[in-house]
């Protein structure tokens, strides 16, 4: 396993469209992933594009696992930044640093990745699973900000409700205090005008 990963390998989620010109050999990997063989990021990024597809890059995302045995670590390193891409809703990764490493005297491995997401459109939202990502994701903005509350989240927007107004109350207390301090004395509200006048 150590030895297919390293700089530029690419990882495709099974049962991604492809265009059918594109032509390359992958073999099974890990849980529902088959990673690619003799093509590089770039290699593939090219040829996608040749085809008139989009091949994505997003930012980058790391793992690092702990353990004697480096390839064992290095699965488990990949297996995690896979866990992240598939969260996400992409549908490949690219393997952009791999480390082994120690710390203390124990080793350990660490795997850079960049999702990447390969579909016929120029627009990544234009993909139904993103779409529906993105739409979750506006929804939880959403209900933190005041939207729909949860019952586990009740008990805390309540608080925070009556928070907010205890604190507009005392804005509103000092700003009254501020209007009625002895260096702003005010007449009293004459009968004929109705209004109160500042005295300088």
């Amino acid at each position: 396993m150590a030895d297919k990963i390293n700089l530029g390998t690419v990882f495709i989620e099974e049962g991604t469209p492809l265009p059918n010109s594109l032509k390359f050999e992958s073999e099974p990997d890990s849980d529902g992933w088959r990673l690619v063989k003799d093509l590089k990021g770039y290699e593939l990024d090219r040829r996608i594009r040749e085809v008139g597809w989009t091949f994505f890059y997003m930012d980058q995302i790391k793992a690092s696992v702990f353990g004697f045995d480096r390839e064992k670590a290095a699965r488990r390193a990949v297996n995690r930044v896979l866990a992240n891409a598939k969260r996400d809703k992409f549908n490949s990764l690219e393997i952009t640093h791999v480390a082994a490493k120690s710390f203390l005297g124990l080793p350990y491995v660490t795997i850079r990745a960049h999702p990447r997401h390969i579909q016929e459109s120029m627009f990544l939202l234009d993909d139904k699973r993103l779409a529906e990502r993105n739409q979750a994701k506006l929804l939880a903005v959403w209900i933190g900000k005041g939207g729909i509350v949860s019952e586990r989240n009740d008990d805390k927007a309540k608080f925070g409700q009556e928070r907010r107004k205890k604190n507009l109350q005392r804005k509103r207390n000092r700003e009254l205090r501020t209007l009625l301090a002895p260096e702003n004395k005010a007449t009293p509200i004459s009968a004929e005008s109705g209004k109160e006048h500042i005295l300088s």
